[in-house]
């Protein structure tokens, strides 16, 4: 995860253009992504595709030809979607285009404007305080026309129509946190879940930001309407506790499912409440829709320094911290395939375990989290409490719970209530 975070790292992507297919084409080498273009000018609820931007070069020379502020060395020098320019002009003239933060003297900040016709450039602050009045020629070598906003998806189809929505921004440059962590954590899980046999089928988005996820939603038909469960993925490579975000709902399933899993892990957490600030789940959770979509971070975007400037670089993003994400996101994902609700075929008093040859997996031992499994998965199986409220309630583990119920299941004392579930088999496929 760590090395395609390293060499999606140098591309210059925006919400349209080469830099997003460049990047989709190398997630595309892992997994079996679809392609999607869309034309400028298709309205998208209330939004319209843009003009596609695209940016060769960019710079700042100085009367002497110095390069001062080179594209070449940071594509976040480069206010995003800035139209093309190229003049000269006088320093009190050109402030009035430079982006820098006071705050953070050596950072590079990142700014765009995708639906105003302005341009720009940021550096940091010690480089403008630098800067002397001269005559600065400027010159931003891009295009701003018709052309596509491209996003990627793949579907892997499980036993079941119902779908987990994944997504994750590719609209960045180079920011790696923000979110080329992200992107690697979703491109592992896919490779994951296409080896799995899977109740669930698994739809996993790679959208530019807010318009490419409003454009999924508008042309997704049907498909939209069978997300049972989703979450967004970003800032999930830096070292801070893991984080999760509840969905607008704030008490649907996958919010319990993160919930659970988080208090389980045994490291600090945090779960925030639903705000309509923030990343793409507020797309998917617009009353319109009121999909239950949260979304999973370790330190959040804007509670870290180094959002959105130049020091979301490959030093902020570590190999374990991926690996603990992607694992809590299996977690979660076990969780939501394994939940369902059982019913005791012995409810009147506790089953004598021996006749079950269950007694032997506990003979000698204190009431551990394997006799405690079995007695809570008992008693709380009445048809009306899921897998999920009981290891909750119990305050087990999962790998216990799953243990004892496939004990109880093969014996016959629990049975799953099959007239409940929404599940219809269908052929698994990859598209």
């Amino acid at each position: 995860m760590y090395d395609l975070v390293a060499e999606l790292y140098p591309i210059c992507r925006s919400i349209t253009g080469d830099g997003v297919r460049e990047t989709l084409a190398i997630i595309g080498r892992h997994i079996p992504l679809k392609i999607h273009e869309v034309p400028t000018g298709v309205d998208v609820f209330d939004w319209t595709i843009p003009n596609e931007w695209n940016i060769r070069d960019a710079y700042i020379k100085d009367s002497a030809g110095k390069r001062i502020v080179d594209f070449r060395k940071s594509n976040l020098h480069v206010v995003g979607y800035s139209v093309p320019v190229h003049t000269r002009m006088r320093l009190a003239e050109l402030k009035r285009h430079l982006f820098s933060d006071p705050e953070h003297p050596d950072w590079i900040p990142y700014r765009t404007s995708y639906y105003t016709p302005e341009w720009g450039f940021c550096l940091a602050q010690r480089q403008l305080d630098a800067l002397n009045d001269d005559d600065y020629e400027v010159c931003i070598d891009a295009s701003l026309k018709p052309g596509h906003l491209t996003y990627g998806e793949l579907f892997i189809g499980g036993r079941s129509g119902d779908q987990v929505l994944i997504s994750c921004h590719v609209c960045h440059p180079s920011l790696c946190n923000d979110n080329l962590s992200g992107i690697a954590v979703a491109t592992a899980l896919a490779q994951h879940l296409g080896r799995m046999d899977t109740k669930f089928s698994y739809r996993i988005l790679f959208v530019p930001g807010t318009i490419g996820a409003i454009t999924w939603l508008a042309l997704a038909g049907r498909a939209r309407m069978n997300v049972a469960h989703g979450f967004v993925l970003t800032c999930v490579g830096d070292q801070g506790p893991p984080t999760y975000k509840c969905s607008r709902r704030g008490d649907a399933e996958v919010d319990q499912a993160w919930r659970y899993v988080l208090q389980q892990g045994g490291t600090p957490f945090e779960i925030l409440p639903f705000s309509p600030y923030g990343y793409d789940e507020r797309q998917y959770c617009s009353p319109g829709f009121d999909m239950p979509v949260g979304c999973f971070m370790r330190t959040p975007g804007g509670k870290f320094p180094q959002y959105h400037t130049s020091a979301d670089d490959l030093n902020l993003v570590h190999p374990d911290a991926l690996q603990d994400s992607l694992q809590r996101v299996l977690t979660v994902i076990d969780v939501l395939e394994t939940n369902e609700r059982y019913v005791n075929q012995k409810p009147y008093g506790e089953p004598k375990l021996g006749n079950y040859k269950l007694y032997d997996m506990i003979g000698g031992k204190s009431a551990d989290e394997t006799r405690m499994a079995l007695l809570w998965l008992l008693n709380m199986s009445d048809g009306q409490a899921s897998l999920l409220e009981i290891a909750t309630r119990s305050g087990l583990p999962w790998s216990a719970i799953k243990e004892g119920l496939r004990a109880l299941t093969a014996t016959g004392l629990l049975k799953i209530i099959n007239e409940r579930r929404r599940y219809t088999r269908k052929k698994r496929r990859i598209a």
